[in-house]
């Protein structure tokens, strides 16, 4: 876990250099990074391979936990699960109610403005991507701790780019994303689900199910481009220069 958490930190790092400080492009800068991150972590990770991980263990919540079908679905996982919707009503609460977050989104949505005020807008983006990088670390430590409790390269299976792609499902807004990432984690879950069960479904096409359902909101939402302009950060994606 410490592992996966501080090389995305060190990962979110490099990449800021790269598209902040040098103003590289981004979509190329993060498609090499991750290319060489895959590479990095089997390469520090191969003596674990075929190792037992002790994951961690879930949280029995008295009385909660007993309470008949809402207590197996809600007060019986682990730490992380509890930490996962901590962080993201912070989110919500900090980008919505505070000036911390006024400021960030000031940043988002017109850097020229917010320079103009005074804001260090390569500072915030700079905090902005790695506290990304941080969240990407926990993400990426919760599946050899929790999902599958041991280590293999190339376990993470592009679910990165499934995250990537429900912050545009979920137009930028936390609570959207908690949503989102319940209902594709529940498209994993059956797709394990029917292999345990012997659905006569060729298993290759439900390991493909989350991805495909990726691609298919992703086609949804661009065909309505006037609502993913009106959601999305106006200077998304744009260089800033003094």
């Amino acid at each position: 876990m410490a592992i996966a958490f501080f090389w995305n930190k060190t990962d979110a790092g490099i990449f800021a250099f790269f598209a902040l400080g040098l103003a590289t492009n981004q979509v190329a800068t993060g498609l090499a990074l991750t290319i060489f991150g895959t590479g990095l972590s089997g390469l520090i990770g191969a003596p674990l391979v075929g190792q037992a991980i002790d994951g961690l263990p879930r949280i029995h919540l008295p009385i909660l936990a007993d309470l008949p079908y809402v207590g197996t679905l809600l007060f019986q996982h682990d730490i992380m699960v509890y930490l996962a919707v901590f962080i993201v009503a912070m989110c919500a609460w900090v980008l919505n109610v505070t000036r911390i977050g006024l400021i960030i989104r000031a940043v988002g949505d017109n850097h020229d403005s917010a320079h103009a005020l005074g804001y260090s807008v390569l500072g915030v983006r700079l905090l902005a991507v790695t506290f990304g990088g941080m969240m990407a670390g926990l993400g990426g430590a919760y599946l050899p701790l929790v999902l599958t409790p041991h280590w293999a390269e190339g376990m993470t299976a592009g679910r990165g780019w499934i995250a990537l792609a429900l912050v545009v499902f979920a137009s930028w807004r936390p609570w959207r994303v908690l949503g989102g990432a319940l209902v594709f984690g529940g498209i994993t879950i059956m797709q394990l689900a029917g292999q345990a069960r012997g659905w006569t479904i060729p298993s290759q096409f439900l390991s493909m199910l989350p991805y495909l359902a990726t691609i298919i909101v992703l086609v949804l939402i661009s065909r309505n481009r006037e609502f993913a302009l009106a959601n999305s950060p106006a200077c998304l994606g744009k260089i800033f220069h003094r």
